[in-house]
């Protein structure tokens, strides 16, 4: 039985004895399994079986210090971007997107299960048995669909449902895992396999697992990885600790965090991650297949300041900067305005930029008192440049035109 299998049926349990998702989550995380059953079971848990560092229920559903973010309720920290300086996102200033509250997984009662009528055999892992399979670090970036999407309404007028990022639900790591392909070979993926579904264990989340489906071809690229370490570190549990999965390119809740277990099939699979969320729905985006519009699979080009919104600057000159990512690679070269967008100037793109990851560029600029509006325009290796316009979806997702970055210069 896999490991999100077990879960489920104690919370069906604990749910039946009238227990609360936040407290079922908190007992399973303090005293795992026994833990709950004994409140089942209207059994007292004694002090010394719980980690004394392990919050009540009331206390915030955050383990991140959230002092350096942007909040979004309880499931949202976004970075600002003035406080990055290198090509690396620190721990301490990476977003969170997630969708239920961050739980705590211990790896001794996590496994990963791989399923299905895509593979051979149904495999089993535990957290030792991953880790001790051959892995490799590459730098990528990570940003979820949403990012941009306040832009929608501050800069074309529509409004679009969703938490109302501005430019920081997106970072750049170093990520330690073992490619998903390899796991995928021990339980023998079969050459008519099409689609590969991801599970994690936050069974508060939406479909009491949050999930998403990739492509097989996308699952046997070996830049696909199954991820225990990030920036040279065990994995954050807010981040996913023991394992979560890295698809470099695609929106950030692809890469899902807590993953305990994956089935493999011969068909396309549909859920509600790629049917009615994360799918462009408005009258620029047919329907595909069983979704309502077009689903949400790799992100899109971007460049943005490294600067509140809006910005307040002294009077003189300033080295401002900022990053550009895009899902097809590298970027070839960002330009900036200061005029609108009536004439570009090249930036400078600072540092080596890893084939997966963000690039910072940087400008020089005469800031003269009043107000302005500075803008940045990326184009990629592939020849992909940052659009004039994006046509409204209403879930807001994948903006990304020039931002026009509001700055008063005092």
């Amino acid at each position: 039985m896999s490991a999100a299998g077990p879960r489920r049926g104690l919370w069906e349990l604990a749910h039946e004895r009238g227990m609360t998702r936040r407290r079922f989550l908190w007992l399973l995380s303090a005293g795992g399994a026994s833990a709950v059953l004994a409140a089942c079971a209207g059994t007292r848990v004694p002090a010394g079986d719980l980690p004394s560092s392990v919050p009540e229920p009331s206390a915030s559903p955050w383990f991140k210090d959230q002092a350096p973010f942007i909040v979004h309720g309880t499931k949202g920290l976004e970075s600002r971007l003035e406080n990055m300086s290198g090509a690396i996102t620190p721990h301490r200033f990476f977003f969170v997107r997630n969708n239920s509250v961050s739980i705590d997984v211990d790896a001794d009662d996590w496994s990963l299960s791989i399923e299905g009528d895509g593979v051979e055999k149904r495999l089993e892992l535990s957290y030792d048995e991953v880790r001790a399979m051959e892995y490799r670090t590459l730098e990528a970036y990570l940003e979820c669909a949403g990012n941009h999407r306040a832009m929608f309404d501050l800069v074309n007028g529509r409004v679009a449902t969703g938490d109302q990022w501005k430019t920081g639900a997106v970072g750049n790591a170093e990520w330690t895992g073992v490619p998903l392909r390899d796991v995928l070979g021990s339980a023998g993926i079969s050459d008519d396999a099409v689609s590969v579904m991801l599970i994690g264990m936050d069974i508060d989340s939406p479909e009491a697992g949050f999930r998403r489906v990739i492509p097989a071809e996308t699952a046997m690229d070996p830049d696909t990885l199954l991820v225990h370490e990030m920036n040279g570190e065990t994995l954050p549990r807010y981040h996913g600790y023991p394992l979560r999965a890295l698809v470099p390119g695609w929106v950030g809740s692809t890469s899902i965090k807590w993953l305990s277990r994956i089935v493999v099939s011969s068909e396309q699979q549909w859920a509600r991650n790629n049917t009615t969320s994360y799918v462009l729905i408005g009258d620029d985006y047919p329907p595909e297949g069983e979704a309502l519009g077009q689903v949400v699979t790799t992100q899109s080009i971007k460049s943005a300041l490294a600067l509140p919104w809006p910005a307040e600057i002294d009077a003189g000159n300033h080295r401002i900067g900022g990053y550009a990512h895009s899902p097809a690679g590298r970027i070839a070269g960002v330009e900036w305005s200061a005029d609108s967008g009536r004439s570009w100037q090249r930036a400078e793109l600072i540092g080596p930029q890893a084939r997966l990851g963000w690039v910072r560029f940087e400008f020089d600029w005469e800031a003269l008192a009043g107000m302005h509006t500075v803008m940045a325009r990326a184009t990629d290796v592939a020849g992909n440049t940052q659009p004039d316009q994006v046509p409204f979806n209403e879930k807001g997702y994948l903006f990304n035109q020039p931002l026009p970055h509001p700055i008063h210069v005092v």
